[in-house]
């Protein structure tokens, strides 16, 4: 397991002591108002249905995007959160 995997090991713990999948599981991420980081991560959602929310912060400086989808093992949940993690600014919650 790389240090990234690592950071998720809790997560994943959690999930699978507390989750029978599949199963909804929602994401919530913050990025820069950058329109091109927002539309990255929605193709990495792009699939299963997925509802994707975004709103901007008061500021204007920031846009925060939720997104529901059913996923099929915490497996799949760690690696939707590293291929995020690739994106440059993006803070996950």
């Amino acid at each position: 397991m790389d240090d990234k995997q690592e950071q998720f090991k809790g997560l994943k713990e959690k999930l699978d002591e507390s989750t029978t999948f599949p199963a909804k599981y929602l994401y919530k991420f913050i990025v820069p108002a950058n329109q091109s980081k927002a539309e990255e991560i929605e193709a990495i959602f792009n699939f299963g249905g997925a509802v994707i929310d975004t709103k901007d912060s008061k500021t204007g400086k920031y846009t925060s995007i939720s997104i529901l989808i059913e996923m099929q093992s915490s497996d799949q949940i760690i690696e939707k959160y590293l291929e995020v993690g690739k994106i440059k600014g993006v803070i996950s919650l």
